[in-house]
């Protein structure tokens, strides 16, 4: 498909290139996605429903937790319904105000989900370590202002670049995003202008998010590691350590491709090598973040089977008052 520029009313739509070298057909890759979209909504709307619901979540992990599945929710909520419709549609364009919102939600939320992380690992470094004054850290009002740091932390910070891009003059010519939705390189390639400038302040930026965030994480893992360590029981220890490896394995998972994609000073790479490392971020890690954390969780699976059971008998007791009032009405 062409690229195509509309200048007449002072806005710009740009064409989604999609997603390079795939052999499947539409259908086939439309229903993937669409499945795992899904799935990845359902199990995320889970954990916030369950730590909402029952008062026994309702504890500094499972509400940052919460926090993490809302995250998760938006970020692929930014994304994948848009590229289904590029699927459904032949069409494959987008608005400039469009891709330029998106561009800026997924990098906030993005952020906000790095420092959220830091957090998380920090609130288990002082569950493990710091037992005793865990209660007083971590209390209701700390959690929600941490909380609320996070999600500010990734909204304020990305607002500066999100404007700089928004004022680049773009190309007529050319105006395909090499991506399956408005990414940071694949935008400054559009630009008829110098982004050096721009390139190096987006790889500070996430440098400064990034690493830092790693920092703290990598420092409270290592730091239960050796609690755990210390642990006399051997069954006590392989639990442990079942736990922060399934932890560990998302979170190097989410680390590792944004370091990869976004942590280098300049933008430009392989167009199928970033594709496959985005889906990483946008489609591996929030459909298994509910299942690591939270759904392997022996409470979290006791509040789930109650839910349930709940839900069952008022189904049970509503169908049988129906049939009650049916056979009072008949008679």
């Amino acid at each position: 498909m062409a690229p195509r520029a509309n200048q007449s009313d002072g806005t710009t739509e740009f064409v989604l290139a999609g997603f390079p070298n795939l052999n499947s057909t539409g259908a086939e890759v439309f229903s993937m996605f669409l499945f795992i979209y899904l799935l990845t909504l359902t199990g995320n709307t889970l954990i916030v429903g369950l730590v909402g619901a029952d008062h026994r979540l309702q504890t500094p992990m499972y509400f940052f937790l919460a926090n993490l599945s809302c995250l998760e929710i938006l970020i692929t909520s930014v994304i994948i319904p848009k590229m289904l419709s590029n699927f459904l549609s032949r069409r494959h364009t987008i608005s400039f105000a469009a891709c330029i919102t998106q561009f800026y939600f997924y990098f906030f939320l993005g952020a906000s989900e790095f420092l959220l992380l830091a957090v998380m690992s920090v609130d288990r470094y002082l569950a493990i370590c710091r037992p005793l004054h865990y209660p007083l850290l971590m209390n209701g009002a700390v959690c929600f202002r941490v909380a609320l740091a996070c999600w500010m932390g990734g909204l304020l910070p990305v607002l500066g670049p999100t404007v700089a891009v928004a004022l680049l003059p773009f190309c007529k010519q050319g105006a395909v995003v090499q991506h399956f939705f408005c990414d940071s390189g694949p935008l400054l390639h559009l630009a008829c202008t110098n982004t050096t400038r721009l390139e190096e302040a987006d790889f500070v930026l996430a440098f400064l998010v990034i690493m830092s965030s790693l920092t703290i994480t990598g420092a409270s893992y290592g730091h239960i590691v050796l609690a755990v360590l210390r642990i006399p029981s051997a069954s006590g220890r392989q639990k442990a350590f079942s736990t922060c490896t399934s932890h560990l394995m998302v979170v190097t998972l989410f680390y590792g491709s944004a370091i990869f994609l976004y942590v280098r000073p300049s933008q430009s790479g392989s167009v199928d090598t970033n594709w496959s490392v985005t889906v990483i971020t946008t489609f591996v890690t929030p459909l298994l973040n509910p299942f690591i954390y939270a759904l392997r969780n022996d409470q979290v699976k006791e509040a789930l089977k109650e839910m349930f059971r709940k839900v069952v008998t008022k189904l049970l007791e509503q169908s049988l008052l129906g049939d009650s009032l049916r056979k009072k009405t008949a008679s």
